[in-house]
């Protein structure tokens, strides 16, 4: 059985024909996971792995089966490979969300195809992972969609200004109307609204739209965040850079607050005024 450290395979033979539970051994805090692979040892693996870190896991080898699982509403997570035989995984996911499910998705694919990652994302996938990975990588993304599920569970609505952000469907909005923003957009958002008025570094940002593309630098972050400052506008809110440091979203100042701040930087001339 491979470790925490090593890589599962692209593809490998066997099946798993039914849901086949293994109990938490580890500090996981109990949460429940399902995995939809019907490759056995990539499945196996997986279960083995997740088990060690404390998280109770059923695993399940076709898209019906699923579905069927997911009927009882336990589950804190579902692992989910496109490849799934009877019901491919992006109809799995489409039928899933088609139900308002809101259980966060983790894509597991063999093929590193552009569009279908944006498809899986835009159904309502919240990460992407191309086999083959590493198992330490896999555990990292588990974490980080289980601490953003709790952060969303606390705080399902976030305002600020005209601004909301509705974090289980991960929409924003201004005075009622969606903001029309990009994937990579709406994940710099989450970021700094969930830190709103503190300092979120272009690491942490990185962090973030890792999930979206792995080739993502401070380039694209200052691109991504410019086009945000600019579809923020209007809501009462503004993204300031602090050079060296980062970003901060903050109530945008009113205009005869932003003359005075002028008329205070300015230096008065030699007849002081």
């Amino acid at each position: 059985m491979r470790r925490h450290g090593a890589s599962l395979p692209a593809k490998a033979s066997g099946k798993a024909s039914s849901v086949q539970a293994v109990a938490a051994e580890g500090p996981g805090g109990g949460v429940r996971i399902l995995i939809g692979e019907d490759d056995a040892a990539v499945a196996e693996a997986l279960q083995y792995s997740l088990t060690q870190s404390g998280y109770a896991v059923d695993r399940v080898s076709h898209g019906p089966a699923v579905l069927e699982a997911l009927k009882d509403n336990v589950f804190g997570l579902l692992i989910l490979d496109l490849g799934l035989p009877m019901l491919d995984g992006l109809e799995v996911l489409r039928r899933l969300r088609r139900r308002n499910h809101r259980l966060p998705v983790l894509i597991l694919s063999g093929r590193e195809k552009a569009d279908e990652k944006v498809l899986g994302l835009d159904l309502g996938a919240d990460d992407y992972l191309v086999k083959p990975f590493s198992i330490n990588e896999l555990q990292a993304r588990v974490r980080a969609l289980l601490r953003r599920n709790q952060e969303h569970a606390a705080q399902p609505v976030i305002s600020y200004a005209r601004l909301k952000f509705d974090t289980v469907t991960r929409t924003p909005s201004i005075n009622g109307r969606v903001l029309p923003l990009s994937p990579h957009e709406i994940g710099v958002l989450e970021v700094l609204i969930h830190r709103f008025d503190r300092v979120v570094s272009k690491d942490q940002i990185m962090e973030r739209l890792y999930s979206y593309d792995k080739d993502v630098g401070y380039n694209a972050i200052e691109v991504y965040v410019h086009r945000l400052r600019r579809k923020l506008e209007g809501s009462g809110l503004a993204v300031r850079t602090l050079y060296g440091r980062g970003y901060v979203l903050e109530y945008a100042a009113a205009p005869n607050e932003d003359l005075r701040l002028k008329d205070l930087e300015r230096p008065a001339n030699k007849a002081g005024l």
